[in-house]
């Protein structure tokens, strides 16, 4: 905490986001060539370069990661290989992987039919009791919203308390 990101460069900024900041988009964002691992592992890859990427660690920490979102049996299976609910735990695996402070949750239920979406939703809730990171979730989905522990709006572009 304490730092002005809008004074950082823009690598600087680039790694702040790699460090501190998890994604989880509406359409996974996954790479259809890397397995379930290998995507996972893409976020420390990023962080760290080359010159400081612990290959082994990495994917322990990814392992680890999918057992706990429910995947450890799909490990090496392509994004093709995976239903909807799977990819997406997928790719919150990945927005965990570098424990941020905060992950960024872009429609995370909006591609998915509604038992695997309430699935998603019980693991985001669960993920936000066991691990200090916080959850912003971004929907037009108002049942979504309203399980929050706190709820804005926006309107034509503004921020409504």
């Amino acid at each position: 905490m304490g730092w002005d990101v809008l004074a950082l460069g823009p690598a600087e900024r680039a790694a702040y986001r790699a460090a501190r900041i998890g994604f989880v988009f509406q359409f996974y964002h996954l790479l259809r060539d890397l397995d379930a691992l290998e995507n996972v592992c893409l976020a420390r890859m990023v962080r760290d370069r080359p010159r400081r990427y612990d290959r082994r660690a990495a994917r322990a920490r990814a392992a680890e990661l999918l057992a706990q979102v429910g995947l450890a049996a799909r490990l090496h299976h392509r994004p093709p290989q995976l239903s909807g609910g799977e990819r997406q735990r997928v790719a919150i695996a990945r927005a965990l992987m570098n424990e941020p402070e905060v992950v960024l949750c872009d429609e995370p239920t909006g591609n998915l039919d509604q038992r695997t979406a309430q699935g998603i939703l019980e693991l985001l809730w669960e993920l936000k009791r066991t691990t200090e990171t916080t959850f912003v979730i971004v929907t037009h989905d108002a049942q979504v919203a309203a399980r929050a522990d706190r709820e804005l709006h926006m309107s034509a572009g503004r921020l409504e308390a």
